[in-house]
């Protein structure tokens, strides 16, 4: 397998002339410096950490994370779509408040935020990578340099960046790469005399989970576990389940399935960024990105592949279950080499940190903006408030102050995020934030009056043939109510779930009589959270 690339400035020689003034650094700051470093739809499964022996990879960068701090086991999104999550955590706020409800909403960057409050009290700031909002960053950052492109989502291969200095460049090379070696790069060449904050923010393993060509030989000739719901027919579960867009059956088989045109059989000029000409020839869109040497490469994984499917299917030799299983296990191994490619540059970042003795004094997190369905129910994407996709990945190792391997049960929200670096920096956290510092937590100690439930908010309505989602969380019951679709006229929808004996909330027991006084309870509890952070809708 090629070895990772080597940051051009960051070699292990030029790491060696840092020690000395990164020692330097490290002695003049009594503020810890925070590294988070953050993915986008990351599924716990899909972390050996989380999955343990369920485990179908393994992500030992991010494990030790986990074995060398701790791991929370209930970390939740308060509304599982990209851009709110993001701007829950940056804001320390409920989408309703931070004005961020849905992908299209704009983004307020006059208000308050974590980033610059740390600023205003002395603290270094960069964002390198997905941003994802509308607009680009202005001064929430003392540094950016953000992905653009498709949408905000950016490309894997040869990504466009929007600079600081409001450039759009092209790198060359391989997105998560990229970001981690320029993230590097800054924690390298920032104010030595300042504690710092670093964004480093991660594409993948989002849809279209284009692996690193290093990466495309993991677990071929593998299948990986179908989860047991993935045939399911969805009937214990709300009527509006069976009409989303959501199911992995109807991915898009050329860009997201990578089942073609082959080699030799188009004709689109190499080396030139033509999307359209692409998209005139019914063409996959990064074929038009790709380098011919990148190209070249792919082709030679994935065109045997697909050629040897279509004998086998041709002949009759493929069973009904394989072909309904077809894309999940082909979106289900490149997710993996995804996954794999942000623990192999998770490994880099802890080696940077080692190598420049900056890690005894740098709090290092590893979180993504929500969880992501990977057949569960036969569906992809997000969105829905089951835990799947609520689920937040949240570990964190901080050397002297969080005990090495704790599994914390804690509920946590990403409205914490904020509160809580404000905290560890003695910065006082503003009244209005929604989120409650887990510096208690982290120090051993969880407060007797810490949240009994989470709260839950999805304001899309109408994206992928959903309503607007709300739900309550408690330890073991989760209340969710579905309403204000614009097309489907199914009116408001309810279920609830004991998540102790349903865990995969497969059966709704909302009508179930036996379930009358927790139904009542948890709507009790759903009212006073719509009251404690001011619902209105």
């Amino acid at each position: 397998m090629p070895r990772l690339p080597t940051t051009s400035a960051i070699s292990t020689l030029a790491l060696l002339g840092l020690f000395a003034a990164s020692a330097l650094v490290a002695a003049q700051s009594d503020k810890p410096n925070i590294l988070i470093i953050f993915s986008d739809d990351h599924a716990l499964r899909t972390i050996s950490a989380y999955a343990g022996e369920d485990a179908v990879n393994q992500t030992p960068n991010i494990d030790r994370l986990a074995e060398e701090g701790a791991i929370f086991t209930r970390s939740f999104c308060g509304n599982s779509i990209c851009q709110p999550s993001r701007a829950a955590i940056l804001t320390g706020k409920h989408s309703h408040k931070n004005g961020v409800m849905t992908n299209g909403s704009a983004w307020n960057p006059n208000q308050q935020i974590f980033t610059r409050l740390l600023g205003d009290a002395g603290y270094q700031t960069a964002m390198i990578g997905k941003w994802h909002m509308h607009p680009f960053p202005s001064d929430e950052f003392d540094y950016h340099k953000t992905l653009t492109g498709m949408g905000g989502q950016g490309r894997y291969y040869n990504p466009e960046f929007v600079t600081f200095e409001g450039e759009t460049v092209i790198e060359a090379g391989y997105s998560t790469d990229i970001i981690t070696t320029e993230s590097i790069e800054w924690m390298e060449g920032r104010d030595a005399s300042k504690p710092f904050v670093m964004m480093c923010q991660f594409k993948s393993p989002h849809t279209n989970v284009m692996p690193p060509l290093r990466n495309l030989d993991m677990f071929n000739g593998k299948d990986i576990p179908v989860p047991e719901s993935y045939h399911s027919d969805r009937s214990g579960r709300s009527k509006y389940l069976g009409h989303t867009w959501m199911q992995m059956s109807g991915m898009a088989a050329k860009d997201v399935l990578k089942t073609g045109p082959s080699a030799g059989s188009y004709d689109l000029p190499a080396g030139e960024l033509n999307a359209d000409r692409a998209k005139e020839l019914g063409l996959p869109g990064f074929y038009s990105y790709m380098t011919p040497e990148q190209l070249a490469e792919w082709h030679a994984h994935y065109d045997p592949i697909n050629e040897e499917y279509a004998r086998r299917l041709a002949e009759g030799q493929v069973s009904k279950q394989e072909r309904l299983e077809f894309p999940y296990q082909r979106y289900m191994k490149d997710y993996l080499r995804c996954v794999a490619a942000i623990d192999q540059n998770v490994g880099r970042l802890l080696e940077y940190l080692d190598a420049s003795g900056l890690a005894e004094n740098t709090i290092v997190i590893y979180s993504s903006d929500q969880g992501f369905f990977l057949g569960e129910n036969g569906f992809t994407d997000k969105r829905l408030a089951d835990d799947v996709t609520m689920s937040m990945p949240f570990l964190i190792r901080w050397p002297g102050v969080v005990a090495p391997g704790q599994r914390i049960d804690a509920m946590i929200q990403n409205i914490d995020y904020a509160p809580t670096f404000l905290d560890v920096a003695g910065v006082e956290v503003p009244a209005d934030m929604d989120g409650k510092s887990l510096l208690p937590i982290l120090s051993g100690e969880t407060p007797d009056d810490w949240r009994a439930s989470v709260y839950y908010h999805y304001y899309h309505n109408a994206a992928y043939n959903l309503p607007k989602i709300e739900a309550v969380r408690s330890d073991r019951y989760k209340l969710v109510r579905y309403y204000d679709h614009q097309t489907l006229k199914f009116g408001e929808d309810w279920e609830l779930f004991d998540l102790e004996k349903d865990p995969t909330e497969q059966q709704s027991v909302y009508s179930n009589p036996e379930y009358a006084s927790v139904l009542k309870q948890m709507k009790r509890e759903l009212n006073k959270l719509r009251d404690q952070y001011e619902v209105v809708d």
